[in-house]
């Protein structure tokens, strides 16, 4: 080794002992020059590496003594105990990620050459020799024993100035966070966790040693699962860092749509292991979204009470959300189950969003300057009282905020309140709900189509092919203003008429209905369906095409087929309605 510590020349150059290394660079040329042996010179562009902490500061390697963990004992277990899902990857995907490394691994040189950080315990005596101990009065036994030198003392010893890698500290983590090594009591009640949160990025680095200790140290995994969350990029689909500068400041982020909204807006659009290209306008959607859960407190909490409101009949707002709420809760449950989180958030949010503000809030309103009946009202808040719960692990904020402002708390939070319990299973209602609400959105269409106000009642007859829960009249009454319902045993004239299931829901026609425009409208329609059916029939006909295309490619062009007959089926049978 030609270069001393500190970059001068050592004893072994013989040439320039002791000058600095830049200087010696220049004499040489020189030297080279006055003996006649220098040939020529010529400028290369070369990577220098500079300081980060000290920018005027040129780093370059020298080779020096390290410190290295022979891996190949250590990988063993630690890559059995993956592959055979002992420990779950999530996505399962980053198996091979992992078994890549594993497979290939190398030794792990630990020495790092830093002023802080957790120094090696390796001391040197005399000109060869080496103690590893947790302490210097440990290791000068060791060098005593060792060297036969009862006369050793502290002082002959040297303890190496390198500190060990971070990750040799991390990789201890899931133990020492317990204090293991000294509180067996403790570790044994936690060890081993559940789950760790993760980068994909660092499954060696840190996943893989953590691992790799745990069955080293105790015998046992570390972990029962892992969960990768994606890597956030910018539109370049670069990582984002503080050197390239694309990264937004949190902070500014967190004043514009909150913290609830940035959570909200990165989860929904980052399925685990996947990457997420950042943009603004997901934050947004997130911020709307908690504008949404405080505006549903803020109408509930608005309205007054009266002994002399109407209480609901048969089925009631509140048996519909129940059975809604037992469906998305046992879907919560699975994805929780699988940790695939952005889907949880997306069933939660379709429940907050259609479910509880657009059906159950809808149904549950009363009339402008009208009140609600007391006996329904602490049954709403109860309802929102569970909405939050399952919300809060994905906005924690908000939901805590509207929990302490619905009643005095005493002390308590929401954070540690219990889950809620599932409701009672109503397969039948959820079933009949959804086809209730095809039937609003049937109407609602009818009065679109022919500019009728909401405020305008209309009469409906249903001809059923299949039950329909009769129970939920009442509601369709309210929700879609309609004065009567009917059941008929035929197919109605002069009429608006719509399909839900097999079920048949007819409108009568009011008078101010141009019958002669509304019949060339629907030929107009009936036309391009069949025009359409036709080109799908000659597709399917094609035997090269349903042979040789992919499974599913062919399902869509079935599944065209049979919509566009029967909606050639219901427009046949609306003209003929109207005609007669």
């Amino acid at each position: 080794d030609i270069l001393n510590a500190d970059a001068t020349m050592s004893e072994a150059a013989q040439l320039y002992i002791g000058e600095d290394r830049f200087d010696v660079r220049k004499k040489i040329v020189e030297d080279l020059k006055d003996a006649g042996h220098l040939v020529g010179t010529e400028d290369l562009q070369n990577k220098v590496g500079y300081s980060e902490r000290n920018p005027d500061t040129i780093i370059e390697p020298r080779l020096s003594l390290q410190w290295f963990v022979d891996m190949q004992k250590l990988a063993g277990p630690a890559l059995e105990h993956v592959m055979n899902d002992d420990i779950q990857f999530n996505p399962s995907k980053y198996k091979n990620v992992y078994k890549h490394w594993m497979e290939n691994i190398r030794d792990w040189p630990i020495s790092r050459q830093l002023w802080w950080g957790q120094r090696i315990p390796a001391w040197y005596y005399g000109e060869t020799g080496v103690a590893v101990a947790e302490t210097a009065e440990e290791a000068l036994e060791i060098a005593r024993k060792d060297s036969g030198n009862s006369n050793l003392q502290l002082t002959d010893l040297c303890q190496d100035e390198d500190v060990v890698d971070t990750w040799f500290s991390s990789w201890l983590w899931p133990i020492t966070v317990f204090d293991g090594f000294e509180n067996k009591e403790q570790l044994d009640y936690y060890y081993p966790t559940n789950v760790l949160v993760t980068g994909w990025d660092i499954i060696f680095f840190w996943v893989a040693r953590m691992v790799m200790a745990g069955y080293e140290y105790q015998n046992e995994k570390p972990f029962k699962a892992v969960y990768f969350t994606g890597m956030v990029r910018d539109g370049q689909r670069r990582k984002m860092s503080k050197s390239l500068g694309n990264s937004p400041d949190p902070m500014d982020l967190f004043d514009q749509y909150g913290a609830d909204g940035v959570r909200v807006g990165m989860l929904l659009s980052a399925p685990a292991g996947n990457d997420l290209l950042f943009d603004e306008k997901l934050c947004e959607q997130g911020r709307n979204f908690s504008n949404k859960i405080w505006n549903s407190f803020r109408l509930i909490h608005s309205w007054t009470v009266s002994e002399e409101a109407e209480r609901f009949e048969g089925v009631t707002p509140h048996d519909v959300f129940e059975a809604r709420l037992r469906h998305v809760m046992d879907e919560l449950e699975g994805q929780f189950d699988a940790y695939r989180i952005s889907e949880a958030l997306m069933a939660t949010y379709k429940l907050v969003m259609d479910d509880f503000s657009s059906w159950y809030l809808e149904m549950m309103k009363p009339a402008y300057g009208a009140s609600i009946h007391p006996e329904e009202l602490p049954q709403v808040k109860h309802n929102l009282e569970r909405l939050l719960k399952l919300l809060h692990p994905f906005t924690p904020f908000i939901t805590e905020e509207i929990w302490q402002t619905m009643e005095n708390r005493d002390g308590e939070y929401l954070m540690v309140d219990s889950y809620p319990v599932k409701p009672e299973m109503n397969e039948s209602l959820s079933k009949s709900f959804s086809q209730f609400k095809e039937a609003v959105s049937g109407i609602r269409n009818y009065r679109k189509s022919k500019n009728i106000s909401p405020r305008v009642t209309v009469e409906l007859m249903i001809l059923k092919n299949e039950p329909f829960e009769s129970g939920l009249n009442a509601l369709l009454k309210k929700t879609a203003n309609v004065s009567d319902i009917s059941e008929v045993t035929e197919k109605q004239g002069a009429s608006f008429s719509f399909t839900v299931g097999t079920n048949v829901f007819f409108i009568p026609m009011g008078s101010g209905v141009d019958l002669s425009a509304e019949i060339e409208k629907l030929e107009e329609e009936l036309s391009y369906q069949k025009g359409f059916l036709n080109m799908v029939m000659k597709k399917l006909g094609n035997e090269r095409f349903v042979n040789n295309a992919p499974e599913q490619v062919v399902a869509v062009e079935q599944k065209k087929r049979e919509d566009a007959e029967t909606r050639i089926q219901h427009l046949t049978s609306q003209l003929e309605s109207l005609k007669n």
